[in-house]
């Protein structure tokens, strides 16, 4: 893999993300329990639920890391081709309409030429688009969103309490949506991170909330 190509494995805001959604994917299943009417079936038939649903997602969101890399990477290579057989001005304006507006609209021309320069000097990336680092990512990607569910499903499988093990799912879920918003934040380089876990945190309560209302 050239150093165009090489990326890392999973970066953060991918860690963070897939550990919310695993979060919100499986308090929202155990909620569906009544507190009232369930019995250790039921139980069981929910917690097999949030952990199938979850193994579906992770297995999906796998899949689109793989599909996302070999789109993104086809596109780059189709770029750096196009702008190797163009003429040095296409080629500048190409560069440019690859950038993010706000990054565009800064750079001089003789920064473009620069760069359209350094890709005439590299090879162009050929072979094969995906690659064992890929692999490895999407399998993290996979165990994130199992792994993350079993915190939120222990409470069942050690009291016989439904009320007790709903209440601590619930806190184990609030305090994980926490811990996954300040790291958000800390990796935002916000001032307050904690702000941010405040927020994730609220909005796991307000799903909660959402979730008890209509039954669970």
């Amino acid at each position: 893999m050239t150093p165009i190509e090489r990326e890392r494995l999973l970066d953060p805001v991918d860690r963070i993300s897939e550990i919310m959604f695993g979060l919100i994917m499986a308090v929202t299943f155990i909620g569906a329990i009544s507190v009232a009417t369930a019995g250790r079936e039921n139980i069981r038939t929910a917690l097999a639920s949030a952990l199938g649903c979850n193994l579906a997602w992770g297995l999906v969101d796998a899949v689109m890391y793989l599909i996302r890399a070999m789109t993104e990477r086809t596109r780059r290579r189709n770029l750096a081709r196009q702008i190797v057989n163009a003429p040095p001005e296409a080629g500048r304006r190409k560069i440019r309409q690859s950038m993010p507006d706000h990054v565009a609209a800064i750079v001089s021309d003789e920064s473009l030429e620069a760069m359209r320069r350094d890709v005439m000097t590299l090879a162009v990336p050929a072979g094969r688009l995906l690659h064992g680092s890929d692999y490895a990512a999407a399998f993290g990607i996979f165990l994130l969103v199992i792994v993350t569910t079993f915190p939120v499903v222990v409470p069942f499988l050690v009291t016989q309490d439904v009320a007790t093990a709903m209440n601590a799912s619930r806190a184990i879920t609030l305090a994980l949506l926490f811990g996954a918003g300040v790291a958000l934040g800390r990796h935002a380089g916000y001032p307050r991170p904690w702000l941010t876990g405040v927020s994730m945190a609220i909005f796991g309560a307000v799903l909660i909330l959402v979730v008890m209302a209509l039954g669970g």
